[in-house]
């Protein structure tokens, strides 16, 4: 395989036609979406699935989410209630991660985790429709990068993180919400946030009503995004700072703390939207500095507030 630059290209026709291909032969396609890029592999492909987990270094009791074109193609793999079909039919395509139990099909059992539940998903992104038209077929797809490390939100992130591992990207530029999906269960009485995601809690409450607190255990997990270290940098990251030191960098929010070695701000006018499109590619950045840590200041838990701070939390685990 040739460098992993030169696996990057533009989402022509010719490009998805191989895409469609190279997926079909059991090779990996990273994608955008409109939240961060995908790990694309055939879903009904055992030995295509494995590759995910081991390209990423992923453990393989942590399910995938499985991306589809519609509603109708999602019903084909898993049973929904009028509760997911109301949820799917209001937020799809989009940033909602629906997890239901799995129908007899040929997706593979491994993409599932083994589970008898599966993580579904209609990405609004226009490259990722048409992969997924041009693919016929389900694509499983963890975010595009190493397994615990930060997102990638382009197609360089993507090259940077996986490298060789990837037979093709499909560069759809910067992706528009940088935040992963919202993750919804519809397994219990009550549905779950088994992740928070790109569309916030309250929005989908307002729909449906109260969503319950997710009690499943990092090491059995009922969806992706689960694991208590994720979306980790690799020199530590320091929450809710109220200052900063010379030898540190800032990842600010709002007015910044003066005193830092290097700052980058998610959002001056406290913008978490902003922010939320920000957060992945400021952290990557921020990484590669020769700062000792970073610092990050506060940022409120209301709305996408909530995902950032998820985030974040995880990624400031340390092993």
């Amino acid at each position: 395989m040739t460098s992993a630059l030169a696996n990057i290209s533009d989402p022509t026709p010719a490009a998805l036609a191989k895409a469609a291909r190279l997926l079909r032969e059991g090779k990996l396609v990273a994608f955008p979406t409109e939240t961060v890029y995908g790990l694309g592999a055939n879903a009904m492909n055992d030995d295509a699935v494995v590759s995910i987990f081991t390209a990423k270094g992923r453990p393989q009791f942590n399910p995938l989410i499985v991306h589809v074109e519609n509603l109708a193609a999602a019903e084909l793999l898993g049973h929904f209630n009028e509760m997911g079909r109301d949820l799917a039919r209001a937020f799809w395509p989009g940033p909602l991660t629906l997890v239901v139990p799995r129908k007899p099909s040929d997706i593979s059992w491994l993409a599932t985790a083994g589970l008898e539940t599966i993580a579904l998903r209609c990405p609004s992104h226009p490259v990722a429709q048409s992969l997924l038209s041009a693919f016929k077929g389900p694509i499983a797809a963890p975010s595009a990068n190493a397994s615990g490390s930060v997102s990638s939100t382009s197609a360089q992130h993507v090259a940077e993180s996986l490298g060789h591992n990837v037979d093709l990207i499909l560069d759809g530029g910067n992706t528009n919400l940088g935040l992963e999906s919202t993750i919804i269960g519809l397994i219990e009485t009550q549905p779950t946030l088994l992740r928070p995601g790109a569309i916030a809690r309250e929005v989908i409450e307002a729909r449906i009503g109260p969503l319950a607190v997710a009690l499943d255990h990092e090491t059995a997990p009922h969806s992706p995004g689960r694991l208590k270290r994720h979306y980790a940098t690799t020199k530590p990251l320091r929450l809710n700072a109220t200052s900063v030191g010379s030898t540190e960098d800032l990842l600010a929010f709002g007015a910044p703390l003066p005193g830092a070695a290097d700052t980058l701000n998610l959002s001056r006018s406290s913008d978490l939207n902003e922010a939320a499109r920000n957060l992945f590619a400021m952290l990557r950045r921020l990484d590669k500095s020769n700062a000792s840590a970073i610092a990050v200041m506060p940022i409120p838990t209301l709305g996408l507030g909530e995902a950032i701070n998820d985030r974040l939390q995880r990624a400031a685990v340390r092993e």
